[in-house]
């Protein structure tokens, strides 16, 4: 199959199986490996990227249903070698371990952060569920989007 698509604002063509998953041809036809496969059934959250702007499993999309759509992944959020503020604070506050899930959490967080620009600690905790830590623990994490999110309404 065919497919024209937009990913972090290029505009991509790629051939695709009709079984093949959006991470698989995010990963292994485009180089874009930053969405990791956990579990590939949608359980760990580490694959995850925006579909039109709506926070997805790619384990469980179709490359083929990224036609004539928008997909935002974790190699979109820096600007040339500006790394986005959840990115910089993760660090900072050293939100990550072995960085499997990382990727994941970062782009559920971005999208968190565009809908409610203030989330309370319950609101990040149960937006953030889906995706898994198996190192690190939840506070640092949780803790760094509060610190970014409150960075970014300063901005």
């Amino acid at each position: 199959m065919h497919i024209s698509t937009t990913i972090n604002g290029d505009e991509t063509e790629f051939v695709c199986a009709p079984d093949e998953t959006l991470l698989d041809v995010l990963r292994d036809r485009l180089a874009l490996t930053g969405a990791k496969e956990g579990c590939g059934t949608g359980d760990c959250g580490a694959c995850s990227v925006t579909l039109n702007g709506r926070l997805v499993c790619s384990c469980l999309v179709l490359g083929a249903e990224a036609d004539a759509a928008e997909i935002g992944t974790i190699e979109g959020m820096a600007t040339g070698d500006n790394l986005h503020v959840l990115q910089r604070v993760f660090i900072e506050k050293a939100a990550l371990q072995c960085g499997i899930c990382t990727p994941g959490i970062l782009v559920a967080a971005k999208a968190l952060l565009e809908k409610n620009p203030d989330p309370s600690e319950t609101e990040i905790r149960y937006w953030l569920a889906g995706n898994l830590c198996r190192c690190t623990g939840y506070d640092k994490i949780i803790q760094a989007v509060q610190v970014a999110a409150a960075e970014m309404r300063s901005a």
